[in-house]
């Protein structure tokens, strides 16, 4: 069994900057022994702590799906040390990632069922690890109709560029992504994501919403759901900010009767109708 304490040894894969200001980076990386490879089992929802040696160590979600072996990738906004000293990197450097860590997104619960994935900004990783899996060969006939929302401030601040275009040529997902406000070469649809939630208006009958945005778009959004006829039991979140050690040692993390790094980041708001509103 792999110490939960040591980093795996990772090299740095690749890197794509995904936003006009360059503050946001996807970073593939792929393993450096086979053996931890094949160990690394995870599942959509789950984090890393991604370990920089001499600087420390950074929880984040993982944006790669398991449908796409041989790498892992995390999608990195600069903030603070290490992900600044991340950003940094050049393409073949070394460090460590500790992991897969926390619970998943519902997979088996989710079969079977119609599923609306929203989504806003940066906070859309470990979603897009969710549809790709989703979407799947092997995957797709497990799950019903797929309803996508995501937005973002603007056009340049969209992530995943490539792959959101790939979506939308497919029949099979209903993509619908918006921007606060279009630029002049903007030729999708403009308004926010709980008034586009409104206008898509997805039927609550056999479906389950998986929400992962800012606060302010989670707080405006909600009441969409409400409205709509989703239970609580049926909207599930992340609490990926609240993520630290990621064995529920350091005790930082606690919600409650929770560790958010050990029974989360994922919740039902069912389940977190039950704990503290620290979160």
């Amino acid at each position: 069994m792999q110490n939960p304490y040591i980093p795996i040894p990772v090299d740095l894969d690749k890197i794509i900057t995904e936003v006009t200001t360059k503050d946001i980076k996807t970073f593939r990386f792929t393993f450096v022994n086979k053996e931890d490879e094949e160990s690394f089992k995870y599942l959509p929802g789950q984090f890393g702590e991604l370990s920089i040696f001499g600087k420390g160590e950074s929880p984040i979600g993982i944006a790669s799906s398991p449908t796409q072996p041989g790498y892992l990738e995390f999608t990195v906004q600069k903030a603070g040390v290490v992900t600044s000293e991340l950003h940094s990197l050049e393409e073949g450097a070394r460090m460590g990632v500790r992991g897969p860590l926390g619970n998943t997104w519902p997979i088996e619960y989710l079969k079977g069922k119609n599923i609306v994935i929203v989504g806003g900004g940066f906070a859309f990783t470990t979603l897009r690890s969710l549809i790709n899996y989703m979407l799947h060969d092997e995957n797709r006939s497990s799950f019903g109709k797929i309803t996508v929302v995501y937005g973002a401030r603007e056009p340049g601040l969209l992530i995943y560029k490539d792959e959101l275009a790939a979506w939308e040529k497919r029949d099979d997902i209903d993509m619908n992504v918006t921007v606060d406000k279009g630029d002049a070469t903007w030729k999708g649809r403009e308004g926010f994501v709980p008034t586009v939630c409104k206008e898509v208006a997805p039927s609550s009958e056999n479906a389950v919403a998986v929400i992962c945005g800012p606060p302010v778009m989670i707080r405006f959004t909600l009441p969409v759901f409400f409205e709509l006829g989703f239970s609580k039991d049926n909207i599930y979140t992340s609490l990926e900010m609240r993520m630290k050690c990621g064995i529920g040692k350091c005790g930082r993390c606690n919600v409650g009767s929770k560790y958010v790094c050990k029974d989360g980041p994922v919740f039902s708001l069912a389940e977190l109708d039950k704990l503290t509103k620290e979160y």
